[in-house]
């Protein structure tokens, strides 16, 4: 039967409800600082590729590797000479130890930093990820103290591993490995000390720079170049001007700054580059242009993210 107006009646629709067994969640709210504790394993994640393709792997992993290398050629070359010549002749041929590793580790760090910090920060601002990130309960400082504590601790371990290696390698080539650990325990805190001030630096100066791009490429290549204009420069302007002010003009040298810290806590005068004539400075200044760069840093990498809002 039709309408007055001619017009098919519609047909009816059937309809199905389905129960998917949503449920609210009744587990434990663990609130901001489960959210902080997430972004810093992530940062460790990406810093050693964890989870991520092979060619992720090579470059951190690879850095690791080298570094304890360098710590291990050290101890066989000091294990050698004291076999060969006599217990004590790798340190009366002053050959490199725990003071003299950081002058080649330090650079081992800053490319570390200069090629894995990006990874930390440079990816979620160009893939616009950090959106998802200060979706409640975290804030951009919370965000950003996670991934700076997360590369702090990898460059922690990459630091202080090869020291660690380097510490067993001349205590098992000693005659008395006891014996050798209570005569030279006092290295210890002085290689832990000296590492972790490079480790702050280089991580503070990796991501400070990394927070002005979104490029991986860019962050890489400003931080090196950075570090190589800077010590450039200090070695000419320390020779060119005299007396106090090339010392002064010398602590430019920002591949040099944590390197002062080294000498400073080993008491020995052979691990600078660009920035040796600083070395004619107070102790004092050249701990507080340490701290003044490196909370500089900080300043930076605070202020690029503490406006950063959804």
């Amino acid at each position: 039967m039709t309408s007055s107006t001619g017009a098919e009646p519609r047909q009816g629709r059937e309809g199905r409800v389905f129960d998917l067994g949503y449920q609210r969640y009744e587990g434990q709210r663990e609130g901001r600082w489960r959210a902080r504790k997430a972004v810093y394993v992530d940062g460790l994640r990406i810093a050693l590729g964890i989870g991520r393709g092979g060619r992720a792997k090579i470059l951190p992993w690879l850095f690791v590797a080298v570094a304890i290398a360098v710590g291990l050629i050290f101890a066989l070359n000091a294990g050698a000479v004291d076999r060969v010549v006599g217990e004590g002749a790798a340190e009366a041929a002053d050959l490199p130890s725990h003071s003299d590793y950081y002058a080649f580790g330090a650079i081992l760090l800053f490319l570390f930093a200069a090629v894995v910090g990006p990874e930390l920060l440079c990816p979620d601002r160009h893939n616009r990820v950090i959106n998802l990130y200060l979706v409640r309960p975290i804030t951009s400082i919370d965000y950003v103290a996670a991934r700076f504590l997360a590369f702090l601790t990898i460059m922690l371990v990459v630091a202080w591993l090869p020291q660690i290696v380097l510490l067993a390698g001349l205590a098992f080539g000693a005659s008395q490995p006891g014996d050798y650990l209570v005569d030279n325990w006092q290295d210890i805190p002085k290689f832990l000390a000296a590492g972790a001030a490079i480790a702050v630096y280089t991580t503070s100066m990796g991501l400070a720079v990394a927070a002005f791009t979104t490029r991986r490429g860019y962050a890489s290549v400003g931080l090196v170049g950075l570090f190589v204009i800077s010590q450039f420069a200090a070695g000419i302007l320390g020779e060119v001007a005299s007396g106090a002010t090339g010392e002064w003009l010398a602590l430019i040298s920002l591949s040099d700054v944590p390197l002062h810290i080294n000498e400073i806590v080993f008491d020995t005068s052979d691990t600078l580059g660009g920035g040796q004539a600083a070395r004619g400075l107070p102790t004092g200044v050249r701990v507080a242009a340490f701290f003044a760069f490196t909370l500089a840093a900080m300043g930076v990498l605070w202020n690029r993210y503490r406006r950063l809002t959804v």
